[in-house]
């Protein structure tokens, strides 16, 4: 014993393996499809503005009666059934979300309950669009310390119900959607270390004033921050993971907006990457957006099982991650 009283061999701690990699993704989106001349209709835009400025052609949006829980059991269900494993092997559950219709009670439960996942741990996590990235970190350390066998993380959003649909600024930009992927145990390292931060100093530029307001975003203010400091912290992730950009298979950014996807790509010089442009038909979906452009790239073959892939999100708060993984 210390003199304090402790035992001097410190705690015992659960056998752990040395890294964690992802087995399979799942994707969903709701069946509603709403092009850029439909929001003409209703505001004062039209197709060839909204393709200039953001990339985007159309967008998914989810019933009135969908919720994100329902969204996040298409996603996680089709995941976990590409995985192999049964319900009874998840352990975690984590879904990323910043667009919850209520706090209470979380989604996560409610989504590992639908599952057929019997007493997991449960939490959402909210770091907005990098929330997918945050919570990838995150079961990637329970695995590797031994917390956790088989975590099923989700980015889940319904943005529309944030969105003043009379505002172009932003009706035009954000979408529904959900992402899952499975995460398990392995003696090869298949997810990299994250590298991760936040500009708490331009917090205000996305926000959302009250439960009574809708999301507003400084367009301008935000498309500066992500075009300068955004590839550096890409270029830190592929350093800290070994690998060169030139390595890349596959770059997935947040589909924040075209542009800002393709200015990321060019500074970060990944020339051998396919570069994911979701945006383009899916909108902005937070941090539902990773996770569903990559499901989709893995499910045209666009992507070979195996390669190195880097992800990096951002956005309000203003919070970013990034890290390298091996596409299952």
């Amino acid at each position: 014993m210390t003199a304090a009283g402790a035992p001097a061999t410190g705690l015992r701690v659960p056998d752990a393996l040395p890294g964690a990699r992802i087995l399979a993704f799942g994707d969903y989106q709701p069946a509603r499809v709403v092009t850029n001349d439909d929001l003409a209709a209703t505001m004062d835009t039209d197709d060839a503005w909204i393709r200039s400025r953001v990339g985007i052609v159309e967008r998914r949006i989810a019933a009135a009666d969908e919720t994100i829980a329902d969204m996040a059991v298409h996603a996680g269900g089709k995941a976990l059934a590409g995985s192999g494993l049964a319900p009874g092997d998840i352990d975690l559950v984590i879904v990323a979300t910043c667009s919850a219709e209520t706090p209470l009670p979380s989604h996560a439960a409610t989504v590992a309950h639908r599952l057929g996942i019997t007493a997991p741990g449960a939490f959402d996590l909210n770091a907005a669009c990098a929330g997918f990235c945050y919570a990838l970190a995150t079961a990637s350390s329970a695995i590797r310390d031994g917390s956790a066998r088989n975590v099923l993380v989700i980015g889940a959003e319904k943005m529309s119900q944030w969105i003043d649909w009379t505002d172009r600024s932003t009706a035009i930009i954000f979408a529904d959607g959900a992402g899952a992927a499975v995460v398990t145990g392995a003696q090869a390292p298949g997810i990299g270390p994250v590298v991760w931060g936040s500009a708490g100093d331009l917090a205000d530029k996305i926000r959302i004033e009250d439960r009574a307001s809708f999301l507003v975003q400084e367009g301008q203010a935000v498309f500066r921050w992500a075009t300068t400091a955004i590839a550096p912290v890409a270029a830190a992730a592929c350093e800290q993971a070994g690998i060169s950009p030139q390595d890349l298979a596959a770059f997935v950014p947040h589909q924040a907006n075209l542009r800002i996807v393709e200015s990321i790509a060019r500074r970060l010089k990944a020339t051998n990457a396919v570069v994911a442009d979701d945006i383009v038909h899916s909108g902005n979906t937070s941090a539902a957006s990773i996770p569903l452009a990559l499901a989709r790239m893995i499910e045209r073959g666009e992507v070979p099982s195996g390669a190195p892939a880097l992800l990096i999100g951002f956005g309000a708060g203003l919070t970013y991650a990034a890290q390298v993984i091996q596409i299952p």
